[in-house]
């Protein structure tokens, strides 16, 4: 399999997968959608009773909506994963209790009137991990109003709970084969003008395939016509491949992490084939 890149920003990628089948693409897909391991908040602990302002002034820790909303809120907060940092909590050293190596912690703590960001939420003892997400609202408070939260995030994967979720609007397609006959063009701008896409254009009175990979292959440009020049088809070997992330990850990590975690589970199937091989 060959991957070249076509686009890539740092929470999306483009491109083009080779030497491949439609299986496994669809692999690499569902990878992407559920196995990479994120930090994610999973446990919100809200403070109780009156909280006071440096003036003395006294806040009520209520808020317009219930805690189980807010904490809800909070947990699908992105926040920045580097798998070298963090490992899973019940595989860590700490035996789950809870540490710098597999867990973060981040404290809320706002008074109102204002309206509480995610931007509001700092990671204690890292601020290289604040989130970069700033602009989620959570919550508006009014002026008697305010919270004191604190929120620890995990590792895990989206087979336990989506906001564990790195990659979204993760798909695929054929890669497109475009054939244009000459001879049989009767008016190339109406060819030009069928295509919802903007594959087609003129150059000097020509009709040329100017964005092929644009294609969805929908025919529009086949079936418009009663006698077409274009002959569509595809290559099954070849996928145009895209997604982005919810920045807890660049797109480039979230690739190469799920490539190595499909080869990791492709020797562990090729060692249980040959245990039976040696059993027999």
């Amino acid at each position: 399999m060959d991957i070249e890149v076509l686009e890539s920003i740092e929470n999306r990628i483009r491109f083009v997968v080779s030497k491949a089948t439609p299986e496994l693409v669809n692999s690499l897909r569902r990878t992407l959608l559920s196995d990479i391991p994120k930090m994610a908040i999973d446990k919100v602990e809200f403070h109780l009773g009156p909280i006071m302002d440096d003036q003395g002034k006294e806040y009520e820790s209520v808020t317009p909506l219930f805690d189980e909303i807010i904490a809800h809120r909070i947990g699908l907060v992105p926040v920045p994963t580097d798998l070298q940092l963090f490992c899973y909590r019940d595989e860590c050293n700490c035996d789950g209790e809870g540490c710098p190596s597999c867990t973060i912690m981040y404290s809320l703590h706002k008074m109102g009137p204002c309206t509480v960001y995610s931007g509001d939420m700092e990671a204690l003892g890292a601020p290289e991990l604040k989130v970069k997400d700033e602009l989620i609202p959570i919550v508006e408070l009014n002026d008697s109003q305010a919270v004191l939260i604190y929120a620890i995030a995990e590792l895990g994967t989206a087979q336990r709970h989506a906001k564990w979720q790195v990659a979204n609007g993760v798909g695929y397609k054929y890669y497109p084969l475009i054939e244009i006959d000459q001879d049989r063009v009767d008016s190339s701008d109406d060819y030009v003008k069928a295509c919802p896409r903007g594959v087609f254009a003129l150059e000097d009175g020509k009709l040329i395939s100017f964005d092929p990979l644009a294609c969805t292959l929908c025919k529009a440009c086949v079936e418009n016509f009663e006698n077409s020049a274009i002959t569509l088809s595809c290559d099954d070997t070849r996928f145009i491949f895209e997604f982005e992330t919810d920045g807890s990850m660049n797109a480039k990590d979230a690739l190469v992490t799920s490539l190595e975690i499909m080869a990791a589970s492709f020797d562990e199937f090729r060692e249980q084939v040959s245990d039976l091989d040696s059993k027999k």
